[in-house]
């Protein structure tokens, strides 16, 4: 509809300029001596406006031709950058599909293309690591770091990646640190930090960095609870053979009830010889939560009164009477105390409950310890059952 009503307005300026032409009757008169030339005025007019016209579209011709080097040049750099942008996105869709000789060509492309530089010799470096090229690695890796400063944090982040990847903890460390420096909170770094102090043995920094992912919902909490027992089952262990920063670090734990905290600090309180205190430990850990692992610890080390521990135990025992474990640890503390009666009848009822090889061969002690060779064989050879718990 609005292409007719233009028409329509054509046609109607054409006539209303050819009955204006008709009404002019006036002329115009050009001297160029000794020429002299008369033209009506509508003749000249028109002239007049051809001449315009003619004359634009040669400036405009002119113009356009000494601009055309720009023009074939913006032309050709805008080809190079499409034919850039299309090789960076084949390397990555390469990398995330695990082509990797495909990403790293690609990405070498966009680089030479200088489509992101920095950003495609890091893709290239990665896909080089993935198919240990390390030479290459490097190689890009240093086309990287020359490129644009500002990719500097990504440098940084997929170094440390890789240093990682080769087991270079140390160096690796470094390079977090000054990633870390700018930006203490980023997730990604934080759990490449975990894992480098894990690797190292930092585990008071492991535990830290745990407990500050778990709450930026950035690691699951059963993970980060598991972590942060495992740094203190470690924190502890450094410390196996010194007994005075053994006992310091027990007091620092957080986790003293835990039952698997507490079976690693009394086992190396246990291996350091003070008993005491690994009973102290396993007793306290007990009350908390009872476990199988902890009763059977407890009746491992001796201490000065073994009688105490038989007390204890026996007490236990009257909240749970067929616990194997506890029966098993009780018969051979009063084994060890030449109770003989009690001994037996407590390690029978740990048999009744669940056979066991353990049970088995203290009962063969006992009975080798009592003169009944014959009861002892008996037991030695139940014992040999692969298919008991131990």
């Amino acid at each position: 509809m609005r292409g007719l009503m233009w028409v329509l307005a054509v046609f109607a300026l054409a006539v209303g300029l050819s009955l204006a032409a008709h009404l002019n009757d006036g002329y115009a008169i050009l001297v160029f001596p000794p020429y002299r030339a008369e033209l009506s005025l509508n003749l000249a007019i028109l002239l007049g406006l051809a001449g315009f016209v003619l004359g634009y579209l040669l400036l405009r011709m002119v113009t356009h031709t000494i601009r055309l080097p720009l023009y074939v040049r913006d032309f050709r750099r805008r080809r190079r950058d499409a034919k850039g942008r299309a090789a960076l996105l084949v390397a990555l869709q390469a990398m995330f599909e695990g082509r990797y000789a495909r990403a790293e060509k690609a990405a070498g492309k966009a680089y030479k293309l200088g489509q992101a530089p920095a950003l495609s010799a890091l893709i290239a470096a990665r896909a080089a690591a993935e198919l240990r090229e390390l030479e290459r690695r490097d190689q890009w890796l240093a086309r990287a770091d020359s490129q644009d400063s500002d990719a500097r944090q990504a440098r940084l982040a997929v170094q440390a990646s890789l240093l990682l990847d080769d087991r270079r903890y140390d160096d690796a460390l470094a390079v977090l640190r000054e990633l870390s420096a700018s930006e203490p909170k980023r997730i990604s770094t934080q759990r490449m930090l975990m894992k480098a102090h894990q690797r190292l043995g930092h585990w008071d920094e492991v535990r830290r960095l745990a407990t500050a992912l778990a709450k930026r919902g950035a690691l699951a909490e059963t993970a980060a609870a598991q972590l942060r027992i495992t740094a203190q089952i470690e924190t502890l262990r450094q410390q196996a053979g010194d007994a005075t920063g053994l006992a310091a670090c027990w007091q620092r734990t957080d986790d003293r009830l835990d039952a698997r905290v507490a079976r690693s600090a009394a086992q190396l309180f246990i291996d350091g010889g003070d008993c005491r205190r690994a009973h102290e430990i396993v007793a306290a850990a007990l009350e908390a939560e009872w476990g199988e692992d902890l009763i059977l610890l407890y009746g491992e080390c001796l201490g000065a009164d073994v009688l105490g521990q038989i007390e204890r135990a026996e007490k236990w025992l009257k909240s749970r009477p067929r616990d194997r474990a506890l029966l098993l640890t009780l018969g051979r503390l009063c084994l060890q105390q030449e109770l003989w009666g009690k001994a037996q009848s407590y390690l029978e009822a740990s048999l009744s409950e669940e056979p066991s090889r353990s049970a088995h061969v203290a009962l063969a002690q006992l009975f080798e310890r009592i003169g009944k060779p014959e009861d002892a064989n008996r037991h030695y050879r139940a014992s040999a059952d692969a298919k008991l718990r131990p």
